[in-house]
C-alpha cells in the first residue's frame, strides 16, 4: 500500500495520522512520541518526507515529494486535553498493528472509530471518588487518622463537583481550580476553629495533592530534554497556572481566616513521617492507586502502579535516612521508579506513563507547597517564597528524575532498536 500526497487515499492517510496524534496527545502522550507516531504511520502508507510539528493546541503534517509533485499540508487542533490512558494503550496498539501487519486504511479508521466509541473503563461516579480517595490517602501518609482522611475525601469531592458546576456554566479553569483547592482549606480553618483535635492541616495537603499537575510536569520536562522548547514551554506555563490556580483558592481562604482570627500557626503543617511504617506504605499505595483510576489506567494494570507507588515512597525514605537532601532523594527516587516502569511497560508493550504518572503521586510536594503558602499569608514573605521555591525543584526533580531513568535504560539499548524510536541526538553544546 504506498499512497502519494496528490492521492485521495494519501489525503485520507495523513487525516488518519493527524486524528491519532490528536488522540495521543490529547490523552497526555509526549510530543516526540506523538510526531514519532504520526511518522511511522505515513511511512507505512508509503508517504516519506514527512514532518509533523506538534505543540499544545494543534498538529501540523507537511509533505514535500521529491519528484516534484504539489505539496501538502494538514492541520489538526487540540481542543480537548483529558487524560484517558486506557484509550492511550489502545491507540498505541493500533499504531503498532499498522507499522507490523500492514492494515489497510479502511481498516484502521474502523478500528479508530471503535477506539474513540469506546466507553470508559470506570464510570464518571468512580472517577470522582478516586480523587476524593487521593486526597484520603495523602492525609493518611503524612500522618492524619480517620477523621482527617474523610474530611479530605469530602473536601475533594465538595471542591470537584463545584468545579463542575462552574465548568458546565463555561467558567475558566483557572477559577474552578481555585474553586475546588479553596474547600480543603476551608474545611481545615472549620476544624481549626472548632477546637477538634486532630491535624486540621493534613486536609489541605490530601486536597492540593490530588490537584497538582504531575502528569503535565512530567510531559513537560520530557518535551524540554527531547529538545521540543516550544511545546515544553506551553506544558510550563500551563503548570505555572494550575498552581497559582491553587495557591490563590486556598491564600484566599487561609488570609480570610486570618482576619477572623482563626489560629493558624505554621507549626500545624504536617510533614510526611520518613517512616516505612503500615501508615505511610498503605498512604503511598492508596495514593498511587486510586491516582491511577482517575488516569483511567485499565484495572490489569492498577496493581504495577500503586506497587510503584510503594517503591518510590520506599526508595526515597531510605536515600533521605542516609542525609541526601530531599530534592536529591526525590531525584534519585524517580528515577528509579522511571527506569523500573519504562522497562516493564516495553515488555508489556504499553505506554510508559501508564505505570510512571500514578506511581509519583507520593513524592508530589503538598505539604511543602501548602506551607509556603501558609508562611505568605502570615506574612512571611522571604521564607514562603523559599518553601514555594523548594516546591517547585522537588517537582522539577520528579519529571527530570524519571526522563532520566528512561535515558538511562535507552542508552543501554542496542543503536538500531533505539533508532526507531528517536534518531541520534543532537550535540549542539549550547551554541
Amino acid at each position: 500500500m504506498t499512497y502519494t500526497a496528490s492521492d485521495a487515499d494519501g489525503h485520507r492517510a495523513m487525516a488518519l495520522a493527524l486524528r491519532v496524534g490528536e488522540l495521543l496527545l490529547g490523552s497526555g502522550e509526549a510530543t516526540e512520541n506523538v510526531g514519532g507516531a504520526m511518522r511511522r504511520i505515513l511511512e507505512s502508507y508509503g508517504l516519506r518526507n514527512v514532518e509533523a510539528d506538534v505543540n499544545l493546541s494543534a498538529i501540523t503534517l507537511s509533505h514535500v515529494p521529491e519528484d516534484g509533485r504539489a505539496a501538502a499540508t494538514a492541520e489538526r487542533r487540540v481542543r480537548r486535553r483529558q487524560p484517558d490512558y486506557d484509550r492511550l494503550i489502545a491507540v498505541h496498539g493500533l499504531v503498532g498493528e499498522i507499522t507490523s501487519e500492514g492494515l489497510s486504511l479502511a481498516e484502521t479508521e474502523g478500528r479508530l472509530r471503535e477506539i474513540t466509541r469506546r466507553v470508559k473503563v470506570y464510570p464518571e461516579w468512580a472517577v470522582v471518588c478516586s480523587l476524593a480517595l487521593i486526597s484520603a490517602s495523602a492525609a493518611v501518609l503524612i500522618g492524619g487518622g480517620p477523621i482527617v482522611a474523610a474530611a479530605a475525601f469530602a473536601a475533594t469531592i465538595l471542591g470537584d463537583r463545584t468545579g463542575a458546576w462552574l465548568g458546565r456554566r463555561g467558567v475558566a479553569e483557572f477559577f474552578q481550580l481555585a474553586v475546588a483547592a479553596s474547600f480543603g482549606a476551608l474545611i481545615a480553618v472549620l476544624l481549626i476553629w472548632g477546637e477538634v483535635p486532630v491535624q486540621s492541616s493534613a486536609v489541605v495537603v490530601g486536597a492540593v495533592i490530588a490537584l497538582l499537575p504531575g502528569r503535565p510536569l512530567v510531559a513537560c520536562v520530557q518535551d524540554g530534554i527531547a529538545g521540543e522548547y516550544v511545546t515544553a514551554t506551553a506544558r510550563l506555563t500551563e503548570v505555572v497556572f494550575i498552581v497559582a490556580a491553587v495557591i490563590s483558592g486556598i491564600s484566599s481562604v487561609l488570609a480570610f481566616a486570618l482576619q477572623l482570627g482563626v489560629p493558624i500557626s505554621v507549626d500545624n503543617v504536617p510533614v510526611a513521617p520518613l517512616s516505612l511504617e503500615t501508615p505511610q506504605l498503605l498512604g503511598a499505595f492508596g495514593v498511587s492507586l486510586t491516582f491511577a483510576v482517575a488516569l483511567l489506567v485499565p484495572p490489569r494494570y492498577l496493581a504495577q502502579g500503586a506497587l510503584g507507588g510503594l517503591l518510590i515512597w520506599a526508595t526515597f525514605v531510605v536515600l533521605t535516612w542516609q542525609g541526601l537532601p530531599a530534592v536529591v532523594a526525590t531525584t534519585v527516587a524517580a528515577a528509579v521508579i522511571g527506569l523500573l516502569g519504562t522497562a516493564f511497560a516495553r515488555r508489556v508493550k504499553v505506554p510508559s506513563m501508564v505505570f510512571v504518572i500514578p506511581a509519583i503521586g507520593p513524592l508530589l510536594p503538598g505539604s511543602v507547597l501548602y506551607k509556603g503558602m501558609l508562611e505568605m499569608s502570615l506574612g512571611e514573605l522571604s521564607r514562603g517564597t523559599l518553601h514555594l521555591i523548594e516546591a517547585l525543584s522537588i517537582a522539577l526533580g520528579i519529571g527530570a528524575g524519571v526522563i532520566m531513568g528512561a535515558e538511562i535504560l535507552r542508552a543501554f539499548r542496542g543503536r538500531d532498536l533505539a533508532r526507531r524510536i528517536r534518531p541520534a541526538s543532537r550535540r549542539t553544546r549550547g551554541y
